[in-house]
């Protein structure tokens, strides 16, 4: 497994990654991992059970969607996975519209975001 259209990889959490899950909701859906550094090797996190509590309440709260968000486990070390479907209506995370391109995440601005809405 490597980072593409449809995962991204992240060491901690971070919400700023709010973005990425607009991005990935704007898009084709995908997958982020907390846990797991550039390469895709598991680092794990140590707060792996708050943040199953945490992420789902943020991107509801901000974003008003739903995403999936597990604990999975190797070699004793747990790390989380945030699955996020696709949406056919427009997302936006505190009035800015973001889209997963490539492995990156762009903002949506001027002829795109016109282009997007529409």
């Amino acid at each position: 497994m490597s980072e593409n259209q449809n995962i991204e990889w992240k060491e901690n959490w971070r919400d700023e990654y709010l973005k990425w899950i607009c991005g990935f909701a704007n898009a084709d859906g995908g997958k982020i991992y907390i846990g797991m550094d550039d390469n895709g090797k598991i680092v794990g996190v140590a707060n792996a059970k708050k943040l199953m509590e945490d992420i789902p309440n943020k991107v509801r709260d901000v974003l008003g969607i739903m995403v999936d968000v597990n604990i999975l486990e190797d070699n004793n070390l747990e790390y989380i996975e945030i699955v996020v479907p696709p949406y056919t209506n427009p997302i936006n995370y505190k009035g800015q519209y973001h889209y997963r391109s490539g492995s990156t995440k762009q903002e949506l601005k001027g002829g795109a975001l016109n282009r997007f809405m529409l």
